[in-house]
């Protein structure tokens, strides 16, 4: 159980919520880690946060660079480090007290083991306000080729990151964990779950993964596609299947607002103005 662990903590923009998730990593069971807080050029008050982090515990240091989005922050903070396993932790979400303690095993127990993760708490405004729980089950590339079953924070050998040559950093509107996560899993390491809720993940209104789900799910996993093409050529019935789903559930929810009383009221409303401008426009 000497393993040092080292915790990366991204931060931008988040520091309202830095104390408490440094909070969950000193009070971690598990004591052999180093915690490196790496501002990503983020405009409020993170440093000084950091710094005083610093200042209680010399397990955490601090690194600050220009903006360049998580990926690129998450690199620069295991470059620094000297950890054999690495945590990637959001700077708000937050470990239960024995994450290290029951993770850690797993992967000095198992060679074949690349990363392990665990059930997860979603919660919003504080951990005890939990409003879903999310469990898992895979082991190797072919359970992570059309969903994302590994959260972000699953700890992982430095080996590994440096095999795949660390989070791509073209992935700045999301996703870089799950292609992270597949680019590992595709050399043949294989990954595992510790059955038990030792994480809790903030649900917020406004975040990069409400973003990404909104407004760049498509573009990324079309890179994706793209970039391990290799892999889903060679499943190309399990990937055309999930692409014509795609397809069916947009057909299928653009046909529903059409036929909404919303959609409908609202086209009789704008049918008078865009007959006056069609009518301006043949004028000039």
């Amino acid at each position: 159980m000497n393993t040092l662990v080292s915790i990366i903590v991204p931060c931008y923009k988040q520091a309202h919520f830095l104390n408490e998730s440094l909070q969950s990593v000193i009070g971690q069971t598990y004591t052999r880690w180093e915690c490196v807080i790496v501002n990503d050029g983020s405009p409020d008050n993170a440093e000084s946060i950091a710094q005083q982090w610093c200042e209680k515990d010399s397990r955490f240091s601090y690194l600050y660079k220009e903006n360049g989005g998580l990926p690129s922050a998450r690199n620069a903070g295991i470059k620094k480090c000297k950890g054999e396993f690495i945590v990637a932790l959001d700077s708000d979400d937050i470990l239960h007290r024995d994450f290290l303690i029951q993770l850690v095993p797993q992967l000095q127990s198992d060679d074949n083991l690349g990363i392990v993760s665990c059930y997860r708490y979603f919660f919003s405004k504080n951990k005890e306000n939990i409003i879903n729980k999310y469990k898992a089950t895979g082991s190797t590339y072919q359970d992570l080729m059309f969903e994302n079953k590994l959260m972000p924070s699953s700890i992982y050998r430095k080996k590994c990151w440096e095999e795949v040559g660390g989070y791509d950093e073209s992935m700045v509107k999301g996703f870089e964990d799950w292609e992270f996560w597949l680019n590992i899993t595709k050399r043949g390491w294989k990954f595992k779950f510790v059955e038990a809720f030792l994480f809790y993940y903030r649900k917020a209104k406004k975040s990069m993964l409400v973003d990404t789900l909104n407004n760049h799910a498509e573009s990324n996993m079309e890179y994706m596609f793209k970039k391990h093409k290799e892999l889903y050529t060679a499943y190309f019935d399990n990937t055309a299947e999930v692409l014509f789903y795609y397809i069916k559930t947009h057909r299928v929810g653009k046909m529903e607002i059409k036929n909404s009383r919303e959609y409908k009221i609202g086209k009789l409303i704008t049918k008078p103005f865009k007959i006056i401008s069609k009518l301006f426009s043949i004028q000039k």
